[in-house]
């Protein structure tokens, strides 16, 4: 009869500690100092016992590489003043807002304030108690659409950085409108679902058969996506030409969705002429001046 060894029991021990500390210590390389475990546990990026699983450590990841793009942008405006406001459009269940006020907006004297705008009730209310829970004063939440808190008196004239991500199809555009009447130094747009511009591509398509630029879109997988590129270019110019700087890249860490534009936008009281210019060729050339209405330059 074969003997099996045993590891002393001190052994076992002492592997299990080592073991611990390190998934603490990655665990600390992931997460931003400061950072509240609670509230990662509430937003269920981290697992009840404290720990990081695939999917959750890609969200996490995706946050912070937002948050990158946005810090230098928030401290800027608090170089003129520390009330710095927010907006988040579109905000879902606000990991976006919630990780700036954890990160940036709770060690700031004065009365910062972030507000998540979002259609569906039920996470206002999650998102709000949550706030509560958390101690974070200067976090509202408001049920309403992105067209109808451009006109709400719940939300302040003016609005120092407006976000919209993933907001769909035109409510990007109204986040944009809101912006615009808002005076908002900063802009941080993610596009989604952008199909009103593929759609009147398609409706007038039997109208520019002359024209060889319609091969670009001729066929409807072509229309689809030429749409989707076509209106964040019209948005960039809409932006410059109300006084913009305007840069576009691609969020790292998105590689698996389509929707990985990231559009900002930082107002600089720029030149408006020829980017309005531009926008108005852009819809004449391609049949779009239906559109003109949504995607206009300033007076």
């Amino acid at each position: 009869m074969s003997k099996t060894s045993e590891r002393p029991s001190g052994q076992r021990k002492n592997k299990g500690k080592e073991k611990d500390d390190g998934q603490a210590n990655a665990l600390a390389s992931e997460i931003r100092p400061g950072q509240s475990i609670e509230l990662l546990k509430e937003l269920h990026i981290l697992t009840r016992d404290g720990k990081l699983n695939q999917d959750s450590r890609r969200k996490l990841k995706q946050v912070y590489h937002l948050y990158q793009f946005i810090e230098p942008l928030l401290q800027e405006v608090r170089q003129h003043h520390p009330d710095i406001s927010l907006v988040d459009h579109g905000a879902g269940k606000s990991y976006l807002g919630f990780i700036l006020y954890d990160l940036f907006f709770k060690a700031l004297d004065g009365a910062p304030r972030i507000y998540g705008i979002e259609t569906r009730e039920e996470l206002v209310q999650k998102s709000q108690a949550l706030a509560t829970q958390l101690n974070f004063p200067g976090m509202s939440f408001l049920n309403l659409s992105v067209a109808d808190s451009t006109e709400s008196d719940l939300l302040p004239a003016r609005i120092d950085v407006v976000t919209a991500l993933h907001a769909c199809d035109t409510a990007t555009d109204d986040a944009i409108h809101f912006a615009l009447k808002k005076q908002a130094q900063f802009i941080v747009l993610v596009p989604c679902c952008q199909a009103e511009v593929a759609s009147v591509l398609n409706r007038n398509k039997g109208k520019s058969l002359a024209n060889s630029l319609t091969e670009i879109w001729r066929h409807p997988l072509h229309t689809r996506e030429f749409g989707s590129q076509v209106t964040n270019v019209l948005r960039c110019l809409q932006l410059e030409a109300h006084g913009y700087k305007v840069s576009v890249t691609e969020l790292v860490g998105w590689e698996h969705s389509m929707k990985n534009e990231l559009i900002i936008a930082q107002y600089r009281d720029l030149p408006r002429r020829k980017p309005g210019e531009r926008l108005q060729e852009v819809l004449r050339t391609l049949g779009l001046e239906e559109m003109g209405e949504r995607f206009f330059a300033q007076v």
